[in-house]
């Protein structure tokens, strides 16, 4: 959803955007088969250093689920270089800010610092992708972490631990249906051999890029890259990628989850959806603006019957997330009004949509839409982090840099009639998964 708005636009003026600027790319490859993509932008004398793997929690074998966040947090811990902690610290006390994040697909760390201190980062973020320092102390303390935080952002939250469960249903084979986190009782037996062995796998040059955004130089970190990372050997043994594909659905899921801890219940579906394809992305561009158009805040159509007119509903959205290796999906969802059941808030979502594909796509609408997406993407710029993210996020999940900078001018080409072509493919209701979250004093109704 969409929420930056220019003030002409709230005013209900037109307004004349410039066309985005092409972002200065330069990409080259090591010996060693790992990529570096620099983005240049010297209006700050700072610098967003990335190392994205390309390997997250759905690249995990069986049985050892959570590895991946697992590994995420035992990087922190010492190396042969450095103790336990020092790397944080030492980006710190330099004036900078790190973290980083798994998810089903990638796991990247990030260092945001001043310009001239991208040496010291690349010294320590080598060091780390070979040089970790493990004991079964260290594993038994920061698995206690990582169970503790299952327990705060999944087994205390009975909306994380419905959704969890609503995805397990939507992919029966695939291992998007199996949570980032981990299941718990596998959480709970990960150790140091689990750790090593995926970190012996895919922590390596040649499943990794490296990206660089900000006030550089791309010869410069040419020059600091290969010292630092191009004499790390490559992984001769890296795997494929083959992932299990999900089967045909061809009957409807639902499914309901009751907690006393509900504070308000909601309805929400989903259908399994084709991701962004590197050299055919207009499919998923116009799903892109499917959802933006039902969805995308309190002007859409959702909203807009939902809440303002009918009444019957205090939130109304629908989101679809392109930008992921293997298929993803597309989303409703939909907050009754006080005194309105479940089932009659469902038959009203279901009502909008159907109405939607009777009527079609408002143009006014659609060209609002765009430019309030052209306004995001200029703004996007003025954030190397932001930058820095979108080529990570579109590079690791198979799309080029061609596409990651062609996507804003297929988004502004996009037509109505592929919009509903669009929306035709993914409301098949046969090919859904609905769930309801509920109150435990509704289900003794």
């Amino acid at each position: 959803m969409l929420r930056r708005f220019v003030c002409a636009l709230a005013m209900g003026a037109a307004i004349a955007l410039p066309a985005q600027a092409e972002d200065q790319v330069t990409d080259f490859m090591l010996e060693n088969g790992m990529q570096v993509v620099v983005v240049e932008d010297h209006r700050a004398p700072v610098v967003m250093h990335m190392v994205w793997y390309k390997a997250g929690s759905a690249d995990e074998k069986p049985g050892v689920s959570g590895v991946a966040h697992f590994l995420e947090h035992l990087l922190f811990k010492a190396t042969d270089k450095l103790e336990s902690g020092e790397f944080s610290a030492t980006v710190a006390a330099n004036g900078g800010r790190d973290n980083a994040f798994t998810s089903y697909d990638v796991t990247a760390y990030h260092q945001r610092v001043a310009a001239d201190r991208l040496e010291l980062m690349m010294s320590m973020e080598s060091d780390r992708m070979v040089n970790i320092r493990l004991g079964e102390e260290e594993i038994l303390t920061e698995r206690d972490v990582i169970i503790e935080e299952r327990n705060q952002r999944v087994e205390n939250n009975p909306g994380a631990l419905f959704r969890e469960q609503l995805n397990a249903a939507q992919y029966l084979n695939h291992r998007y249906g199996i949570p980032i986190i981990g299941w718990r009782h596998e959480m709970e037996a990960l150790g140091l051999e689990d750790a090593l062995d995926y970190y012996g796998t895919y922590y390596a040059p040649n499943n990794a890029i490296l990206i660089v955004a900000g006030d550089v130089d791309p010869e410069e970190v040419k020059a600091l890259a290969e010292q630092y990372y191009g004499v790390i050997p490559a992984n001769p043994d890296l795997p494929e990628r083959a992932r299990p594909s999900e089967p045909p659905q061809t009957s409807a899921r639902r499914m309901e989850f009751y907690d006393a801890r509900v504070a308000q219940p909601y309805v929400t579906r989903s259908y399994l959806a084709p991701e962004r394809n590197p050299g055919d992305q207009r499919g998923a561009a116009a799903l892109t603006l499917l959802a933006e158009l039902l969805g995308g805040g309190q002007t859409s159509v959702l909203s807009q019957k939902l809440q303002f007119e009918d009444k019957n509903s205090i939130y109304a959205t629908a989101w679809y997330r392109g930008t992921s290796l293997d298929a993803t999906t597309f989303n409703l969802l939909t907050v009754p009004a006080p005194g309105i059941g479940m089932q009659e808030a469902e038959d009203a979502m279901d009502a909008v949509v159907a109405e939607f594909m009777e009527t079609g796509v408002d143009e006014a609408h659609l060209e609002r839409i765009k430019m309030q997406l052209r306004a995001s993407q200029i703004y996007e710029r003025d954030n190397v982090d932001s930058v820095a993210n979108r080529y990570g996020r579109g590079l690791t999940s198979g799309l080029t840099i061609a596409d990651i900078q062609v996507w804003p001018e297929i988004l502004q080409s996009i037509t109505s009639e592929e919009i509903m072509a669009a929306a035709e493919m993914i409301f098949d209701r046969k090919k859904s998964v609905t769930g309801w979250l509920l109150t435990e004093e509704e289900a003794a109704q």
